[in-house]
């Protein structure tokens, strides 16, 4: 069985990485290829950067970014944002991410998906979902966040997965930013219909939230960036406590480990 992993996310914006609260109230945090590199030598196991205004704008990820990007790094890389069609895909495969994360553009039409996943593997095919809560129900949103959609969060997961999604970034939209901790409920419905592994993302503040993410929630991954973003600690430092809690996560790199 896999380990569980430890993602960082980078939001990008016109070539800065942003974080906000509920994907609103942006505030430039820094430059992505320093922070890629700075997180990945902290022990990430892997970085998901997400161009958060291409599909918004109506145009592709900023390749020249990701390219920089994927040049420092050695874990893998997901890029998403502003991906519509097949070629799309390709590429940000050819300018150096290990996988691409679709949201909007599996919206607009999900063959999208199985395009991709016929091309070049299922493996390498993210699906995207940033859910809000409305009563008992999540729905899908997208561009950014901004264009509430009526597909219900968890059967547009398990759509997109029989599609050909590989993995599923499900982020809370209502707990993004405010590190109260993941939305476990919705994260569990989610990964009780997938057969693929899930990302909890939206609300990490603690290594309590991403061990619950990944008992309580039945994540594969969880994913944060606020917390690392303000300085409040290090992927090394949450690492270090998981497997103090018996959370078998990958080692923390030597380097990071003896400062």
């Amino acid at each position: 069985m896999l380990r569980p992993r430890i993602i960082v996310c980078l939001d990008v914006k016109n070539g800065r990485v942003v974080k906000g609260t509920k994907f609103k109230g942006l505030r430039d945090v820094g430059d992505p290829v320093k922070l890629a590199r700075r997180y990945e030598e902290e022990g990430a196991d892997e970085i998901i950067f997400l161009d958060i205004s291409a599909s918004h704008e109506g145009r592709g990820t900023l390749l020249e970014t990701v390219r920089r990007t994927a040049e420092v790094l050695f874990v893998p890389l997901t890029v998403g944002g502003g991906v519509r069609v097949v070629n799309d895909i390709d590429a940000l495969l050819r300018a150096g991410a290990d996988k691409v994360s679709v949201n909007s553009g599996a919206v607009r039409d999900p063959d999208v998906l199985t395009q991709g996943a016929e091309r070049f593997g299922s493996q390498c095919i993210v699906i995207s979902i940033d859910a809000a809560q409305e009563e008992d129900t999540w729905y899908h949103y997208t561009h950014g966040g901004r264009n509430r959609t009526e597909l219900e969060a968890v059967p547009w997961a398990r759509e997109c997965v029989k599609r050909g999604a590989g993995e599923v970034l499900l982020t809370s939209i209502d707990n993004d930013g405010v590190r109260t901790g993941y939305d476990l409920e919705l994260t569990s419905a989610v990964a009780e219909v997938v057969t693929v592994p899930v990302i909890a993302s939206g609300g990490a503040g603690s290594t309590n939230h991403l061990r619950d993410g990944l008992t309580r929630g039945g994540a594969q991954a969880v994913l944060l960036a606020g917390i690392l973003h303000d300085g409040l600690t290090t992927v090394g430092e949450l690492k270090r406590t998981l497997i103090e809690w018996g959370i078998p996560v990958r080692p923390v790199p030597l380097p990071e480990a003896t400062v």
